[in-house]
């Protein structure tokens, strides 16, 4: 069995300018510092980071000035996309130098090719809305895109998921009229997995032939309520990331990590 190539996943951050919380509770900034030094931590370094979406939380300069700084730590290629609290404009000019963000000039779309496992990024994003939308000329560059290397494994990320995920308040704000994008993966199996954020929790679902995933976040969780009419909740559980580790042998496998200080490791020997 060779080494995997892993791919980290990082979601909905919500940085704020210095010194600032979210909700006047969440210090974003300093969960994201503890995530950062925790990725870098792993026994096996991912050779490669994927944040999907609500990179900060207002998508002001000041806002991903402070990202750049705290991220700076990630000697690997990163790669990013805006979710609904972000703003493409801010995005681009702070990080000038990832190229890639300079693909599609009317939105954040990309494809990245430097690695065993293809990279598609789809962006989701409806200037001044919480939900999310892809018209037919997203959804028409993405069957082009994947149209391109057909015998490539694939992840295509995306800030809002295509699916319900009996969160009411959450589902209320996903990824409008899914179908298209459902249509366009069914046509194309070398998708390994479509890797969403916003939801601030780990979920999984069949979609499309596929997988369809949301990751927590290294800052506040959305509280788990299935009920109805649950009213919109974070609570403090632990901050997590997810870790791709990909081979064709297994495909992509997907664990998540937590953040923090935990007793152990214990051998399983002796009592």
């Amino acid at each position: 069995m060779t080494q995997p190539f892993l791919l980290a996943q990082i979601s909905d951050l919500h940085v704020k300018a210095r010194g600032e919380l979210s909700y006047r509770v969440v210090d974003t900034a300093g969960l994201l510092r503890a995530c950062v030094k925790h990725v870098l931590a792993l026994k096996q370094r991912p050779d490669a980071i994927a944040i999907t979406g609500d990179l900060t939380d207002g998508g002001q300069p000041e806002e991903y000035a402070l990202l750049r700084e705290l991220i700076a730590p990630f000697a690997m290629p990163v790669y990013l996309i805006p979710g609904n609290h972000d703003e493409a404009g801010a995005l681009r000019a702070e990080f000038a130098d990832h190229a890639y963000l300079r693909q599609s000039a009317d939105c954040i779309q990309y494809v990245i090719d430097a690695h065993p496992l293809r990279i598609v990024a789809l962006d989701t994003v409806v200037p001044g809305e919480s939900g999310g939308a892809l018209g037919e000329e997203r959804i028409a560059w993405l069957d082009r895109a994947l149209a391109q290397a057909p015998g490539r494994p694939t992840v295509v990320l995306m800030h809002h998921p295509p699916f319900t995920t009996h969160i009411g308040h959450m589902d209320a704000y996903g990824l409008r009229n899914p179908e298209p994008l459902a249509a366009v993966i069914r046509r194309h199996p070398q998708v390994e997995r479509i890797l969403c954020g916003h939801v601030h929790r780990p979920i999984e679902t069949r979609f499309a032939g596929t997988i369809a995933a949301t990751a927590p976040s290294p800052a506040h969780q959305v509280a788990l309520d299935l009920g109805v009419n649950a009213p919109g909740q974070f609570v403090m559980e632990p901050p997590a990331y997810r870790l791709h580790a990909y081979t064709p042998e297994t495909g992509l496998v997907t664990h998540t990590a937590y953040v923090g200080e935990f007793a152990g490791p214990y051998p399983f020997r002796g009592q």
